[in-house]
C-alpha cells in the first residue's frame, strides 16, 4: 500500500492488485510452457520433427503422446489467458480513502469487468472504534523448523467488526505496518491497540 495523498482533511492509500511481478513472471512461464506443449502435439500430428532435434518422429506418436501434449497446451493457455485478464484488469486493486470532510472511510476496489466492476465499503467514522495490530504465527517451516509470525492491521468498527488495511501480500515489515496503523489511528483520532 502506497500514501498518495495526505492533507488535513483527506487520506488516500493506492492498493496494488493483480499487477505485481509474480503474476506477470508466472503468466509469461504458463504461457510459453503450455505454446511448447501445444506445438509438440502439432508437430507429432503433422508427423514432423520439433525444432528439427531428433531423426524421425516415430519414436512419439499422435496418440496418445501427441494428443495428450496438446491436451495440456490447450489447458495451459487457457490458464495464462486468464492470468493475463486479471493482471490486465487489476483485479483487487483500489484505494483506500480516509475522509474527514465527508465523515467516512471508503474502501474501493476493482473486480472483473460486469455491473459490478467497482466494490466500495463505506464506513463512517463514527463507528470505528479502534486500529488493531493482529499477530499470528505461521506454521512452521518443514526444513529449518523455525516459527515466523506476521501481522495485520485492522480497523475495528461497531457494525463491519475488523476490517483488514494491510494484507500478507503486502510483504511489510513489521515496522512498516506498525508506522502505517499508527499514521491511521493519528488522523481518525482513534486508539491504537495490541490484539
Amino acid at each position: 500500500m502506497t500514501l498518495i495523498e495526505l492533507s488535513e482533511d483527506r487520506m488516500v492509500y493506492f492498493v496494488r492488485g493483480s499487477r505485481r511481478k509474480s503474476n506477470f513472471f508466472w503468466a509469461f512461464i504458463v504461457f510459453f510452457g503450455s505454446l511448447g506443449l501445444l506445438l509438440v502435439g502439432i508437430f507429432s500430428y503433422l508427423g514432423m520433427d520439433f525444432l528439427f532435434l531428433s531423426e524421425e518422429i516415430i519414436y512419439f506418436p499422435f496418440i496418445p503422446q501427441g494428443a495428450t501434449m496438446s491436451f495440456y497446451g490447450i489447458a495451459g493457455i487457457c490458464i495464462s489467458s486468464y492470468l493475463w485478464c486479471i493482471i490486465l484488469w487489476d483485479v483487487g486493486g483500489g484505494y483506500d480513502i480516509f475522509d474527514k470532510n465527508e465523515k467516512e472511510v471508503r474502501f474501493i476496489r476493482w473486480g472483473f469487468p460486469g455491473k459490478n466492476r467497482h466494490i466500495i465499503l463505506r464506513v463512517p467514522m463514527k463507528e470505528i472504534k479502534s486500529i488493531r495490530l493482529k499477530i499470528a504465527k505461521k506454521e512452521k517451516d518443514i526444513f529449518t523448523g523455525n516459527v515466523s509470525y506476521y501481522i495485520i492491521a485492522c480497523m475495528d468498527t461497531v457494525e463491519q467488526g475488523l476490517i483488514p488495511l494491510t494484507r500478507l501480500e503486502d510483504n511489510l515489515y513489521v515496522q512498516q505496518t506498525v508506522d502505517k496503523a499508527a499514521e491511521i489511528s493519528r488522523f481518525l483520532g482513534v486508539p491504537l491497540l495490541n490484539s
